[in-house]
């Protein structure tokens, strides 16, 4: 059940890091679900690391580094992705 979780977390925290985004991203969906993965597994890290990983109640700033995670994953993933398909930014 765990990783549902991961890919419905992923996909939805991607997702809100391509509307903040300005731009179009030319990335595919599911690219964009592993982004949104990765952000979320690297906000878990640095609240970890600074230790709010786990609080009692509901972890805003957890969810928050999670979300400023997966726009940090998502926006590097779509220069990656426009450098190798050979796809312009238009920025």
């Amino acid at each position: 059940m765990g990783w549902l979780w991961a890919i419905i977390v992923g996909f939805v925290l991607g997702l809100i890091a391509k509307a903040i985004l300005p731009g179009k991203q030319h990335q595919p969906l599911w690219l964009t679900t592993l982004f949104g993965i990765a952000g979320a597994v690297l906000g878990n890290a640095v609240a970890t690391w600074i230790g709010v990983g786990e609080t009692k109640g509901i972890d805003w700033t957890r969810h928050l580094l999670q979300l400023v995670g997966a726009v940090v994953v998502v926006a590097l993933g779509e220069m990656m992705y426009g450098a190798i398909k050979g796809k312009r930014q238009t920025t």
